[in-house]
């Protein structure tokens, strides 16, 4: 999957090295508060787990690349094709590429994958309920907020409510319309700033 500002391929072990240092900028380990593994002090451990997660077919690993260097990673999970059933999770993105052109980019060739390419019908978003910037990202990108499932799983020593947000077939031809003006170039000033927000473009 090929954008402007990023690509999305399989996840592979030669990833590991780029993904460890720029996961490794959060020196406070914020990222992987939510996430049942990590975090990771040691190159050798967290190449493991890479090797680990690419022999995966549920969740189906992807690396997000941004000039060739991986720089956070995100998954296809809960595959349903009976059902036409998909669900975009276990994203863990670096502090270079949080709030970037390519952040929201990559979300949108996942979409557009699972829409145009592979014709799934719905198109789901799960997290914490305590995940606040995962709540308010998942709204941003045009999903509709469907409930709480009150003690869902637990993980990390700690209670998890899951909070279940969906897009669904008949949405996406205007929420693609959206991704494609907010994404083009002339949306953003000399300066790199949004002229118009995601949800308003």
């Amino acid at each position: 999957m090929v954008g402007r500002y990023c690509s999305v391929v399989p996840l592979c072990a030669d990833h590991a090295d780029d993904l460890y240092n720029a996961f490794r900028a959060d020196t406070e380990d914020r990222i992987w508060t939510y996430l049942p593994n990590g975090p990771y002090h040691d190159p050798a451990t967290f190449r493991a787990w890479v090797e680990e997660a690419v022999s995966w077919d549920d969740p189906l690993m992807h690396t997000i690349l941004v000039d060739g260097r991986a720089v956070g990673h995100a998954s296809y999970l809960r595959i349903a094709p009976s059902s036409s059933s998909i669900e975009v999770g276990y994203i863990n993105l670096s502090p270079d590429l949080q709030r970037t052109r390519a952040a929201t980019e990559f979300q949108f060739l996942m979409m557009q994958r699972a829409f145009d390419e592979l014709g799934y019908r719905r198109y789901e978003w799960k997290c914490d309920a305590l995940n606040a910037p995962s709540r308010k990202a998942a709204q941003r990108l045009g999903f509709t907020y469907e409930g709480t499932f009150r003690q869902a799983t637990h993980y990390k020593g700690r209670n998890r409510d899951t909070a279940w947000f969906s897009i669904i077939d008949s949405e996406w031809p205007g929420l693609k319309q959206r991704f494609e003006r907010w994404l083009s170039p002339e949306n953003f000033n000399a300066a790199g700033l949004q002229k118009y927000s995601l949800p308003t473009v």
